[in-house]
């Protein structure tokens, strides 16, 4: 499923016109991403969290150029599902 299909679906679903739908999935889109990028987490009650998770510093080779090197700790942004969502996915 795209995004376009599920601006449709929305749009089908509450009689919206589809660019006022497009503008909301794209705004609530951008929500998640700013609060990211905050290093917040966004927690939506029986859908799922969208979480930060860290990364710790490790070593890794380039076979290529047969060298080492140091990647730095990070984060990596993560879903996880809240037990409803999985369970009606399971």
């Amino acid at each position: 499923m795209t995004k376009q299909d599920i601006v449709n679906q929305i749009a089908k679903q509450t009689g919206i016109d589809k660019t006022t739908t497009l503008a909301v999935v794209e705004s609530f889109m951008e929500a998640v991403k700013d609060s990211l990028s905050a290093n917040e987490n966004v927690y939506l009650r029986g859908f799922g969290s969208f979480i930060l998770k860290k990364r710790a510093q490790k070593t890794a080779r380039n076979i290529t150029q047969n060298t080492t090197m140091v990647i730095p700790e990070h984060n990596i942004p993560a879903f996880k599902p809240a037990r409803v969502f999985f369970n009606a996915v399971k």
